[in-house]
């Protein structure tokens, strides 16, 4: 594909085209070599991204906070409530964050008073216009996943792990109904309500979610045992959300040899299953665990371009932006996790800035049990691992936020039970409340944030779904359908913010902003001071991020 882009950007991009190579492990393009021999940088040039990585400069040691955490609430806007909470209610609740108190309050470092995220504040439409829709058409339909994984494999010298799910790039060929991986794999792929609401297709990508249980949890006796893993799934949903009982896939407790929904005896098929104090299998010994995953449980995730199709459907892409991957090498207890809370809650006290564990090819240790690892587009497109100060931005979401089960977002979103095993389907979601509220999900979010997105700049969501004195149309978000008629753009919307993507790509600029922003944004704050309002008491809301599926 020719990329068309002004002269001036030429030159940056001559020097910033470097990528990774996964046998040295290191950036190793020419341009980049030259850096180290060109003279040092003077204050107040514009540095490239990379060379802040091929020199080991660090960039912004709080990139831990994200970009969404600089935006203007004005007082009244809250997009924080969807990170930021504190249950008090719940003693019992393994994620004692408790950070509620940071809705609509700049609690920043004095380093962190600077918004480092210039992406955001880049017009990118005279970018955007040089790329044709077929050239952008035909990039996000390119699978860029499958020569990764060969790329990885064939290398004897990486360490970390390989992800590998066959035709990942096209889920119909992936996944069965039930979500399985045809390929044996074992990830199994799950239907979700989408986080509010940067993982929303209107603003900026597509994704999926699968997950992996350790070996002990799919086998009986040594054996891989189907029934066995189902019902271990389901009882870890169950654990995470706390529930009694939940209904499965069709599973046979003869073949388990336990009798799972209680009515005393081994049926050839059952449709449901109650609360059991232990998993099933060979993982006989290990106990549920309130809100929290068994040890071994991996999480796979791409965040993927937007596909558009020739009737204008959107769909996701085979190319992806990102592969992320968590797995919990360790399990942490209650009074474990309470400690590593404790520990992040002194560092900060004492004003120290965030520090990340760097593990090499396996990616970082959030110190909270879970390893996480992330890869992302070379200047070429090939998914390549990320750069140690790229992965440190994976803490701010996956690490210290109130609002998380066990460090993650999406499996407590699932569709609850038999109904949400399966590839990501929008169409098959309503837009059901939050657990303990009566109104949709995304309408009340439309509400408390005054717009489609944290920013409050995604002008197709406003004239959608509001009205001219900016308040929200109820009725007519009542009134659709699904949450693909509520969150997905227009073909004109997809192009662009895929173009402006691209343009990130091209540039390696990751480092200043991942988010694909048509043009500056308006209500972010550069620099955070003591003028910024806090955001008003009545504003401020307790909020789970389970929902009300029944």
């Amino acid at each position: 594909m020719k990329y068309f882009i002004p002269l001036f950007l030429l030159v940056n991009f001559a020097l910033i085209g470097g990528c990774f190579d996964s046998a040295t492990k290191s950036l190793v393009s020419e341009d980049i070599e030259l850096l180290v021999e060109s003279p040092p940088y003077k204050v107040g040039d514009d540095i490239p991204a990379l060379a802040y990585m091929q020199h080991d400069e660090e960039y912004n040691p709080e990139s831990v906070i994200p970009p969404q955490c600089y935006t203007k609430t004005e007082g009244t806007n809250n997009p924080c409530y969807a990170c930021h909470q504190t249950d008090k209610k719940n003693k019992n609740r393994p994620n004692a964050m408790n950070d509620g108190h940071l809705q609509g309050v700049y609690e920043f470092s004095d380093l962190g008073l600077k918004n480092h995220w210039k992406n955001l504040f880049i017009d990118r439409t005279a970018l955007i216009e040089q790329i044709s829709d077929d050239q952008i058409s035909s990039w996000v339909n390119q699978d860029n996943y499958s020569h990764f994984i060969k790329k990885l494999k064939a290398n004897p010298d990486w360490q970390g792990e390989v992800a590998e799910v066959k035709n990942l790039a096209y889920p119909a060929q992936a996944f069965d109904a039930q979500g399985f991986a045809k390929d044996g794999s074992h990830w199994v792929a799950f239907n979700y309500k989408p986080f509010p609401s940067t993982f929303w297709p209107t603003n900026g990508s597509t994704g999926d979610v699968m997950i992996r249980l350790g070996d002990n949890f799919r086998q009986l006796e040594g054996q891989y045992n189907q029934d066995v893993y189902i019902a271990n799934l389901s009882l870890v949903e169950m654990a995470v959300k706390d529930l009694d009982k939940i209904t499965t896939p069709d599973i046979s407790e003869q073949k388990i040899g336990q009798d799972l929904d209680g009515d005393g005896k081994l049926s050839a098929v059952i449709s449901q299953i109650t609360k059991q104090a232990n998993y099933v299998g060979d993982a006989k010994n290990t106990q549920l665990s309130y809100q929290l995953y068994p040890q071994d449980t991996e999480f796979l995730h791409t965040v993927r371009y937007i596909g558009v199709d020739e009737n204008g459907e959107i769909y996701n892409a085979p190319r992806m932006k990102e592969v992320r991957y968590m797995k919990k090498h360790a399990f942490k207890s209650k009074q474990l996790l309470a400690s590593s809370y404790y520990s992040e809650a002194k560092e900060k006290h004492f004003e120290n800035l965030p520090q990340t564990r760097y593990l090499g090819d396996e990616g970082i240790n959030n110190m909270f049990g879970w390893t996480i690892n992330g890869y992302i587009e070379d200047s070429e497109g090939d998914l390549r691992p990320q750069h140690k100060q790229e992965l440190a931005f994976c803490n701010g979401c996956h690490k210290t936020v109130g609002s998380t089960y066990d460090q993650s977002f999406s499996f407590p979103r699932k569709v609850e039970g038999r109904e949400g095993w399966g590839y990501i389907d929008l169409r098959a979601m309503q837009d059901v409340p939050n657990k303990g509220e009566q109104q949709g999900e995304f309408l009340t979010y439309f509400e408390r944030v005054g717009g489609g997105d944290e920013f409050r700049q995604n002008q197709e969501m406003l004239m959608r779904w509001f009205n001219q004195d900016g308040t929200v149309n109820k009725q007519k978000v009542r009134s659709a359908k699904n949450l693909y008629e509520l969150i997905t753009p227009s073909k004109a919307r997809a192009q662009q913010l895929n173009k402006a993507y691209l343009t990130i790509v091209k540039e390696q600029s990751y480092l200043f902003g991942r988010d694909a922003t048509l043009i500056k944004a308006k209500n972010v704050l550069e620099v955070v001071d003591e003028s910024q309002a806090p955001l008003q008491e009545e504003k401020r809301y307790v909020w789970d991020i389970q929902l009300e599926w029944n």
